[in-house]
């Protein structure tokens, strides 16, 4: 601890961090991951987030974009797979979740980690594009 100008005590910053190597964790987990990895690459923004909610509020909110994403024709990446992915896992297990936005704001990527944040289960991303008004996107498979 340090003391900072007013008297409090303040904790030291030791350099360390609590983020994993993201890139190196992409590792073929869902169809999304090579383009995550490659937004990163390229200088995207990299985010880890440090609540942890429970699997089954994740997969409602994952399924809910599938849907929605399908209805209104945005271009998803490994969506699917990673819904099937999240329905594997234990309802009650907490989940840790990342987002990497491409460098060009094109792809907007959600990376999901078992509660320590080591595992990396699966990824997915969505294109930013105004969806078509035409037919909703076929499943990608």
């Amino acid at each position: 601890m340090t003391t900072d100008s007013d008297g409090r005590r303040t904790p030291i910053e030791d350099g360390t961090t609590d983020q994993p190597d993201i890139a190196a964790m992409l590792r073929g987990q869902t169809s999304a991951c090579e383009a995550a990895r490659a937004a990163i690459a390229d200088g995207g923004e990299v985010m880890l987030y440090h609540g942890r909610p429970p699997q089954w509020m994740v997969l409602g909110i994952t399924s809910t974009r599938l849907k929605r994403s399908l209805k209104t024709g945005l271009v998803t990446h490994g969506l699917d797979e990673t819904v099937e992915i999240l329905r594997t896992r234990h309802p009650d297990e907490q989940l840790r979740l990342g987002s990497i936005v491409a460098p060009d704001r094109s792809w907007f990527f959600t990376v999901y980690f078992d509660a320590t944040g080591t595992e990396l289960l699966a990824c997915s991303g969505v294109k930013n594009e105004r969806p078509s008004r035409a037919d909703g996107q076929k499943l990608q498979l």
